[in-house]
């Protein structure tokens, strides 16, 4: 007997298995993973619940294995996920290449752990935002969401999978230990008020082309539906067949990547608080903005106007947002905060220019920043 989706009501959950039940209300239907910490209770508890909502599960032989089935799976027509951590995203890289050019919807979780290599396996880092960004090769462009909290973990799986779909792209949810191990209240809506995108289908029709759109988004062919149509990873035409002509590869790679720039406006989301006449301005992400907020609570007592901008979705990066975030505070100061040696940080000089003084605030790999030391680096930043 299939059992019902996680009904609306209030429920105090980890991350990890809010993002799971998030995936499975958005139509998530098959899931392939290998165990790694700190993903692990993500795969266990799809393992569990995924065959009670008539979807699939399978444990996969290792990373690898793991992205290819789950990739078959959206080419079948199914809503896939996979989710990971630092060592396995990047067994995971090749797979994903493969995936934009394919143009399957994925949603890949990657749980952050300290690294490089294995790291510390049991604490979080935000050491991956560069390799979600740049980790396979060649010209693509991806959307990656940075929950700081397992309700947005929980509200950003959904997100993640309906811009999947809309855009027919892999779609990666950049998470940490810190988040994903985190418990919290999650507020699930009734089903009917949650936005769900599904896949849009070919019209079938004499001389069918699966690549060929006026649009930037061509519709799926459904296999076993009738089509006629050539899955491929080489640069390929408008029939899926591949091709050397310079203009026919040029239109494809000009496509796949002007459908997430294009796309930019819908999908940017920050936050951004304080802001207007702020002493300073501290741009983080993830995890690490609990603590800035913190921060900026105490700063309050001592007279320093902190002000916080924080993508929710790391990229597209919120170019345009952040400069007019920095024009509307009181002096062009910025700090980054991050829990790595410095990679947001680069997006955030290219953004405000080099006009702007931009400092960084590293924190240790594995390690939250203390409120009080971070406080102090801020004042010192202000006091010039």
């Amino acid at each position: 007997m299939v059992k019902e989706l996680l009904k609306p009501g209030i429920y105090f959950l980890s991350g990890n298995v809010a993002a799971a039940e998030a995936a499975l209300i958005a139509g998530c239907r098959f899931y392939a993973g290998y165990p790694i910490t700190p993903a692990s209770p993500l795969m266990e508890h799809m393992a569990r619940r995924l065959p009670q909502v008539g979807g699939v599960f399978i444990q996969a032989e290792d990373e690898i294995a793991a992205i290819v089935m789950a990739l078959g799976a959206s080419a079948a027509g199914l809503k896939s996920m996979t989710a990971t951590s630092g060592p396995g995203f990047s067994l995971m890289q090749e797979a994903l290449g493969m995936g934009f050019m394919m143009e399957l919807p994925l949603v890949v979780v990657d749980v952050q752990r300290a690294g490089p290599s294995t790291g510390l396996p049991t604490l979080g880092a935000q050491g991956d935002a560069m390799q979600a960004k740049w980790g396979t090769h060649g010209d693509y462009e991806t959307v990656i969401y940075a929950p700081s909290t397992p309700q947005e973990l929980f509200d950003m799986v959904i997100e993640a999978f309906n811009t999947s779909e809309m855009l027919r792209t892999p779609v990666v949810v950049l998470t940490d230990q810190f988040t994903a191990h985190s418990y919290g209240k999650i507020r699930v809506p009734p089903h009917e008020e949650i936005r769900i995108v599904d896949r849009a289908v070919a019209e079938k029709r004499e001389g069918y082309l699966p690549y060929a759109t006026d649009d930037l988004v061509p519709p799926f062919a459904l296999p076993g539906e009738g089509y006629f149509f050539h899955l491929e990873s080489l640069y390929h035409d408008e029939r899926g067949y591949p091709t050397m002509n310079r203009e026919k590869v040029g239109k494809l790679i000009d496509r796949l990547v002007s459908k997430v720039r294009l796309s930019a406006d819908k999908i940017v989301k920050v936050e951004e608080l304080g802001v207007d006449d702020a002493d300073i301005l501290v741009v983080s992400y993830g995890s690490v903005a609990r603590v800035v907020k913190e921060v900026a609570y105490r700063a309050k007592s001592e007279g320093l106007r902190i002000g916080i901008f924080r993508p929710l979705v790391l990229w597209p990066f919120p170019y345009e947002k952040l400069r007019k975030a920095v024009e509307r505070c009181s002096s062009p100061r910025v700090v980054v905060v991050e829990v790595n040696k410095g990679q947001v940080v680069h997006y955030v000089r290219e953004a405000v220019g080099a006009d702007v003084r931009v400092d960084l605030y590293s924190e240790t790999p594995g390690f939250y920043p203390g409120p009080k030391d971070l406080l102090n680096f801020l004042k010192k930043v202000v006091g010039g």
